[in-house]
Formats: structure tokens, sequence, C-alpha cells
């Protein structure tokens, strides 16, 4: 009897999991097919890096994990600042002004300025600071269509699914380094 209680239960949350996975890429309401479809692959990657780190402490947060790691909180910061560049690069085909280098350009390029002022603030913060970027990301790539995706990005090598294309596997990349450092994190 014991065995057949460990099955269902085993089974019950193999079932579970797999009602709450995704388990397929579909282009949300309003976007273009392969806009959407990238749309669906960034918000999961969104989701899961905030599972990761939504509830830290603030030591967790702040935890370096060497002299030259960067912390959670400015890596999160640093997904959003990235991904803001690609704003402006992809739909208005520049760089960061002068207004927004002061913004952006310390969690973008990290290191130790980053290390020294991005601290003791809440991972709220950072997160909310991302979710207004990727707010706006949505609306802009709303606007476009498949042609667009595939269009070279002026004065570029590389088409605009090439440049949000690299903005997700930017956040694989940092995923993975965050959930290496919550492993590292000393309990308190």
């Amino acid at each position: 009897m014991k065995k057949f209680t460990l099955h269902l239960i085993i089974l019950a949350v193999c079932l579970s999991v797999n009602l709450q996975a995704q388990n397929t890429i579909e282009p949300p309401k309003g976007y273009s097919t392969q806009i959407g479809n990238m749309v669906a692959m960034l918000d999961d990657l969104k989701s899961r890096v905030t599972r990761s780190v939504e509830n830290l402490k603030q030591h967790e947060v702040d935890f370096l994990l060497d002299d030259d790691a960067n912390r959670i909180g400015a890596l999160i910061l640093h997904l959003a600042a990235t991904e803001k560049y690609y704003q402006v690069f992809t739909f208005e085909n520049r760089s960061f002004s002068s207004k927004e280098d002061k913004e952006w350009m310390l969690p973008l390029e990290l290191g130790e300025p980053a290390r020294k002022e991005l601290i003791n603030k809440p991972i709220n913060y950072y997160l909310d600071i991302w979710d207004t970027v990727r707010k706006e990301t949505k609306k802009l790539l709303k606007t476009k269509d498949d042609n667009w995706f595939n269009a070279q990005v002026k004065k570029s090598s590389m088409n605009n699914h090439w440049a949000w294309y690299h903005v997700m596997e930017h956040q694989a990349n940092h995923m993975g380094q965050i959930r290496l450092i919550l492993k590292r994190v000393p309990s308190n």
C-alpha cells in the first residue's frame, strides 16, 4: 500500500508540474508570429529569473561571490540596461543619448563602479525597473511586423531578429550566473 501511495504522489507531482509549465511557444495576441514568439520566449526567461530572485533578502541581493563578481541586483539592472539599449538601437537606430548614458551605462558595463554604487536596494527596486523596460519593449514590438523583424538594423551587420535574440540569450546566460551565485550565498 505504501508503494502505491508513493506512486500516486509522484504521478500527481509530475502532472501538476506539466500543467503549470508552458511547454509551447506561441505568439501572444496582437503580435506578428515571429515577434510574438520572441516576446513569449523573452517573457518566459524573465519570469524564470524573477521567480529565482523575487524573495531574496538584502544580504542575498548584495552578495559578492568574489572581488570581480557582480551582485544579483546589479545583474538584474544589467539585464534591464541591455534591453533598453536594444530598444533604442533597433527602434530608433541610435546609441544612448548623453542623458541615457548617465542612467544606463553603469549597469550596462558593470565592474568596479557598479559594485560600489549598485548596493543596498531591495530586489523589487531592480525588478520594477526591468518590468518598466519590458513593458516598453512589448509596446514597441507590438507596433512592428515580421518584415521589420527580418530587416537589417541600419548601420549594422545584424537584423532586428538577431538583435532581440541576443537580448534573449543574454538573459539566459545571466540567469545561469544568478543561479550559481544563489547557490553560493551563505545563509544568515
